[in-house]
């Protein structure tokens, strides 16, 4: 047995520390070494423990994701964690100085659990790790990886159910590329992402907004159930809600950044 990736989760929500312990410990090569409710706690945890990674929360009480950051970064004899921050829509502000500060990756809430495990591996694979399924990815040229992505984009959304013919579907596929390549273009949906889209094909953004959800909705009628709860996860019961435009292309740009780094 190679060595475990060590691991501290730092959340106010409890059942999300539960859930996220309950999956990390069914991995045979991650290690939860402790769990925290609080920038504080987090703080003598990542001292005392010393974890290779901490999935961290970006607001918390007594002392922020970004206090916790700032602290770890006045820390220079130890080796830096690697820093997952879980974020929320309209954190955008606060997601800028953390990236400032050196976080290694950003996931937003609500997200996949086995996303969250292949982005741990991708961030720590120059530790010695048990032995994954997946080869160690080879670096992939920014133009190889574009056309992959472009596959890969057109066979998730075919995969989905979203008809090609609609004018939501190019819209969709433009969004998820564009957060792939800058992911803060999700806390400005509305004032950069739709106008950007809307640019490209000589429209409206409240036109690309509408396409996109009629996109989402027939999708849902046409109801590849297996697969939406495949794609989406534990995040959302699908029978009952549709994703929001945003929380659609986040969920699955981030699935897309994986698989471009994880092949």
């Amino acid at each position: 047995m190679g060595k475990k990736i060590k691991i501290l989760v730092a959340d106010d929500n409890r059942n999300l520390c539960q859930m996220l312990q309950d999956y990390l410990q069914t991995q045979e090569d991650l290690h939860v070494v402790g769990v925290a409710y609080n920038g504080i706690e987090a703080w003598e945890l990542i001292q005392t423990q010393e974890p290779d990674l901490v999935i961290i929360d970006l607001v918390m009480p007594s002392l922020d994701g970004l206090g916790v950051l700032e602290r770890v970064n006045s820390r220079t004899t130890i080796p830096r964690p690697k820093i997952i921050m879980l974020t929320a829509f309209g954190q955008e502000s606060l997601t800028h100085q953390a990236m400032m500060l050196g976080v290694d990756y950003f996931i937003l809430k609500p997200f996949d659990l086995e996303v969250l495990g292949k982005r741990i591996r991708v961030l720590t694979q120059d530790m010695p790790v048990v032995p994954q399924v997946h080869s160690t990815p080879s670096p992939v040229t920014t133009a190889g990886s574009k056309v992959n992505l472009g596959v890969e984009v057109t066979s998730m959304m075919h995969q989905i159910g979203i008809p090609a013919h609609v004018k939501g579907y190019q819209y969709i596929r433009d969004a998820i590329l564009m957060v792939v390549e800058d992911v803060s273009l999700l806390g400005a949906v509305t004032k950069e992402l739709y106008p950007a889209i809307a640019k490209k094909y000589d429209t409206a953004p409240s036109r690309v907004e509408r396409g996109i959800r009629h996109a989402i909705e027939l999708a849902w009628e046409r109801g590849h159930t297996e697969t939406l709860k495949r794609i989406f996860g534990y995040s959302m019961n699908i029978e009952r809600q549709k994703p929001t435009n945003s929380e659609f292309v986040a969920l699955l740009a981030d699935k897309l950044r994986v698989m471009s780094k994880v092949s």
